[in-house]
C-alpha cells in the first residue's frame, strides 16, 4: 500500500520550537502515531498510514498555531494533544489556549493547559465556592492563586485571603523556633511563591502590609466573617469536618470561595474523617457551589509526574477492588452461617 502523505508550510522562526530539542516532540508523534516526519526546507512532509497522517498533520496544525501565538512548547503540550487526539479530536488545544487568566511579572501568560484546568476556571468564574480536587501539580491552587489576584487587580473584591491548615504539628506549632508568624510562615510558603511570581515581591508586600493580602492558617479564620473577599483555602483535605463548616460558614457578601485539595494525601489521623470528604457529599446539590474533579491527565508538571500519579491512582483502584471484594466474600461467608 502506497504512503499517504501531507505537507504543512512552516516557518522557520517555529521549526525548532515544535520540534523539540534533538526531534523530541516530533519523534514522540512519530511512535505514538506510526508516522514519518520530515523537514524538507521550510515544508513538514508527514507519511504513513492515512488516519495516523490526518491526526499527526492536525496535532501538527494546532502545536504551530500555539507557537505563533508566542507559546514555548513543551513536552506536556505534545503529550496532551495526543491524548486529545486519540479521544475526542477538534481544536481543544487552541479553545484552551485562547483564555488566558493573567500575566505573570515577567510577562508569562498565565492559562489552562488541559480540558479540565479549562473548566475548573470556567467554574471559579461563575460560581460563588469552588471546590478543586485532584492530584499534585494539576495547578489547583496556582490557577486560582491567578483568578484571585486578577479579581482583586480588576477591584472585584477589596481583599485576598489565602489559608491553609498547618496539619503537619496539628496546628500545635510550638517546637518551631521563632515568632508565631515564623513558626507559621513554612506551612504557607508554597502561596508565598505563587504570589511572588504573579504578583511580584514588592506589590505583594505593600498590599500585605496593608491588609489587602492575607497568608494565614486555619485556625486564625474561626469568629470572622469575610466580605468582599476572594478566599482560597488551599490542602482542604486536612481539615477536619468542623473545621470545613466553620471556614465555609465564614463567607460573606461579595466573596468568592475557592477551595482545593488532593483527596490521596491526607496528613490527618488515620482515624479522623476529612472535611473536604465529607463537604463533597453534604454540598454537592447545592446551587453556586461546583465541585471540580481533575485527575492524572491535567497534571503539567514534569511528564514523570503525570506518570507516578497515574501509577499511584491505579494502584488505588485495585486496592479497593481488592478490598470490596473481600468485604464481599466476609458478608457471604456470614450469611452462609
Amino acid at each position: 500500500m502506497d504512503a499517504f502523505t501531507i505537507n504543512i508550510e512552516m516557518p522557520v522562526e517555529h521549526m525548532q520550537n515544535l520540534f523539540g530539542r534533538k526531534d523530541a516532540y516530533i519523534k514522540k508523534i512519530e511512535d505514538d502515531l506510526h508516522v514519518m516526519i520530515v523537514d524538507r526546507d521550510g515544508t513538514v512532509r508527514i507519511s504513513g498510514e492515512r488516519e495516523g497522517v490526518m491526526k499527526a498533520a492536525h496535532i501538527v496544525q494546532e502545536l504551530l498555531t500555539l507557537s505563533e501565538r508566542g507559546n514555548v512548547l513543551e513536552e506536556q503540550n505534545v503529550d496532551y494533544a495526543l491524548e486529545v487526539e486519540k479521544e475526542s479530536g477538534g481544536d481543544v488545544l487552541l479553545e484552551i489556549d485562547s483564555d488566558c487568566i493573567c500575566h505573570t511579572v515577567s510577562g508569562k501568560p498565565i492559562k489552562p493547559k488541559t480540558l479540565g484546568q479549562k473548566k475548573y476556571v470556567d467554574a471559579i468564574r461563575d460560581h460563588m465556592i469552588v471546590f478543586g480536587i485532584g492530584p499534585a501539580g494539576t495547578g489547583k491552587t496556582y490557577l486560582a492563586m491567578a483568578m484571585a489576584i486578577t479579581a482583586f487587580k480588576n477591584n472585584e473584591v477589596s481583599r485576598i485571603i489565602l489559608t491553609r491548615p498547618a496539619i503537619e504539628a496539628g496546628e500545635k506549632l510550638g517546637f518551631l523556633p521563632g515568632d508565631l508568624q515564623s513558626k507559621v510562615d513554612p506551612y504557607l510558603r508554597p502561596l508565598y511563591d505563587a504570589l511572588y511570581q504573579i504578583m511580584g515581591a514588592e506589590s505583594f508586600a505593600k498590599n500585605m502590609e496593608k491588609g489587602l493580602i492575607e497568608v494565614a492558617p486555619l485556625a486564625y479564620m474561626r469568629g470572622r466573617t469575610l466580605d468582599n473577599a476572594y478566599i482560597i483555602l488551599d490542602e482542604a483535605q486536612n481539615t477536619t469536618p468542623a473545621q470545613m463548616k466553620m471556614f465555609l460558614t465564614r463567607i460573606g457578601f461579595g466573596s468568592k470561595v475557592v477551595v482545593t485539595g488532593d483527596a490521596s494525601q491526607k496528613d490527618l489521623a488515620p482515624d479522623t474523617r476529612s472535611g473536604l470528604d465529607i463537604a463533597a457529599r453534604v454540598l454537592s446539590k447545592i446551587d453556586d457551589i461546583a465541585f471540580c474533579k481533575l485527575s492524572s491527565k491535567d497534571v503539567v508538571r514534569h511528564p514523570l509526574v503525570q506518570k507516578i500519579v497515574k501509577a499511584y491512582e491505579d494502584y488505588e483502584a485495585r486496592e479497593t477492588r481488592r478490598s470490596e471484594l473481600k468485604q464481599r466474600d466476609r458478608n457471604y461467608n456470614r450469611g452462609k452461617k
